[in-house]
């Protein structure tokens, strides 16, 4: 299971209108991702050490808002997702379990393209598993079913279901990039290409 070393940007709008820029930078054993609303100063930054499985191993997310930054680490080790998340004067531990194949997602494009290479990889077309799933804006993990087939006999074309309810249409590139990501709130992904 590989994904091409590579650094991608996305546009992300709403409603037509532009709400993120996301770029995100891939090497060997690292991911590194940064998402910012146009013209304001906010982030949220994401540090991915990959094992050679293919998996996370540690990982790192800053989320910053005007003056209020937050920060945080986790390993995985055994089955959990462990680390803490560290926001004013105050510090968290959070402990969350992994999935059998130990998928996280960190809220950032290049993840779904993560979990989609090792099902591919897998020689999968549906799967349904745990996934320790941090969120942006809290940066909290909990772990949560999440499923993910293949659209008809197209291998570009996935249906990604993220919690129940929620439904995205992705497409990715013949080296496992997403392209595009639909969900069903509108909000649309698209690979910006130079």
């Amino acid at each position: 299971m590989t994904l091409p070393l590579v650094t991608c940007r996305y546009e992300i709008r709403r409603g037509g209108e532009v709400v993120a820029l996301e770029q995100e930078t891939l090497a060997a054993n690292r991911i590194v991702g940064v998402r910012r609303p146009p013209e304001r100063p906010d982030s949220y930054e994401v540090e991915a050490d990959i094992n050679p499985d293919g998996t996370v191993g540690r990982i790192a997310v800053r989320y910053s808002r005007g003056p209020f930054v937050r920060n945080a680490t986790y390993e995985a080790a055994d089955d959990f997702l462990r680390g803490n998340v560290s926001a004013l004067a105050g510090r968290n531990v959070i402990t969350t379990k992994l999935g059998r194949y130990r998928e996280v997602d960190a809220d950032l494009v290049v993840f779904r393209a993560l979990t989609i290479a090792h099902i591919r990889a897998r020689g999968q077309t549906r799967w349904t598993g745990r996934v320790a799933s941090i969120d942006s804006n809290t940066l909290v993990a909990a772990t949560n079913k999440q499923s993910c087939r293949r659209a008809g006999d197209d291998p570009h074309k996935w249906i990604y279901e993220p919690r129940m309810g929620d439904v995205e249409e992705i497409d990715i590139d013949d080296d496992g990039m997403v392209v595009v990501r639909r969900d069903n709130r509108g909000t649309v992904a698209r690979l910006v290409r130079d």
